[in-house]
């Protein structure tokens, strides 16, 4: 690993593509629990083969963290993820300095240098090296030598200054430290971002990626998600599931229901042993897909279950 302040071209990375085709993604993808339509799966191909990130945008529920996670998955590869939010800093992104280390490290340099009669830079070693350097997931994510998934989830919950500390990493896999240098890659991580789009993200970031827009599948897509992921369910269950689950997609609600919350709608049903999704059952199991109370008495007065 490169820590001096010279600049090493991007391109003494080393990129290994992990796919050999569309057809590639789509399968191993597949194994991995997530049935990806040809778009995406082309969108990903393309990500992997030019070693550039993928900027993934769409509604919240609509499986876009649960892609970086197959992605993970197909290439065997540990993912590191950022969480973003609001207030989060280059402390919390990148890395900071133990500063309780470094203040124990002095005291110790001015009792040495006081016992010994050096100056005290003769009797300390430098606080600024490795010891005391914390690294938070986007370093981490740079640093590491096996394979790696960089998730950079929810990126318009930050506030727009995190997006200026993505633009090194992302245009170059590298990290300034002013204290040490700048730290290079060895092995470029397939970095994926994730946005539901709560605002607008800058152009800069935009054009160091890929896009890729997903919605809510279609009812066959989804029809097709909920019986891989619970294969014991009935297709005739799984149709009402994803019709119901539509239906309340449709409304004007304040959370409309995840697919993965269609996935846990079908495992309660499962597990209640009902076959039919009639009144009853929606209205008893309807706090699985919804969260809010407005929105559940709403789907009631709609779906005529009072």
């Amino acid at each position: 690993m490169s820590t001096d302040s010279s600049s090493a071209a991007t391109a003494g990375v080393r990129h290994r593509p992990n796919f050999g085709s569309v057809d590639d993604v789509l399968i191993r993808l597949g194994q991995a629990g997530y049935l990806a339509d040809r778009a995406t799966a082309t969108t990903v191909f393309l990500a992997d083969r030019l070693g550039k990130p993928l900027l993934v945008e769409g509604p919240a529920g609509v499986g876009k963290t649960e892609l970086a996670k197959a992605i993970s998955q197909a290439i065997e590869a540990d993912i590191v993820r950022l969480q973003c939010y609001e207030g989060l800093d280059e402390a919390r992104a990148l890395y900071e300095w133990n500063y309780k280390k470094q203040l124990l490290r002095i005291q110790q340099g001015n009792a040495t240098a006081q016992a010994s009669g050096e100056s005290w830079e003769d009797a300390s070693d430098d606080i600024f090296g490795e010891e005391f350097l914390l690294s938070r997931p986007l370093l981490t994510a740079i640093r590491r030598e096996d394979p790696t998934v960089l998730l950079i989830d929810e990126i318009d919950k930050s506030d727009v200054e995190v997006e200026g500390l993505l633009l090194e990493i992302l245009s170059d896999f590298q990290v300034t430290i002013p204290e040490m240098g700048t730290i290079h890659a060895t092995r470029r991580p397939f970095v994926l971002l994730t946005s539901n789009a709560t605002r607008e993200l800058s152009e800069a970031l935009k054009r160091r990626a890929l896009y890729l827009h997903l919605d809510y599948p279609g009812a066959e897509r989804e029809r097709d998600i909920i019986l891989s992921r619970v294969p014991d369910i009935a297709p005739a269950l799984a149709d009402q599931i994803v019709r119901t689950a539509r239906a309340l997609r449709a409304m004007e609600l304040k959370k409309s229901p995840s697919i993965a919350e269609t996935i846990d709608w079908a495992q309660t049903l499962l597990a209640l042993g009902i076959n039919t999704l009639d009144e009853t059952a929606v209205k008893e199991t309807l706090g699985v897909v919804l969260k809010h109370a407005s929105d559940a008495a709403k789907a009631s007065g709609e779906l005529r279950l009072n």
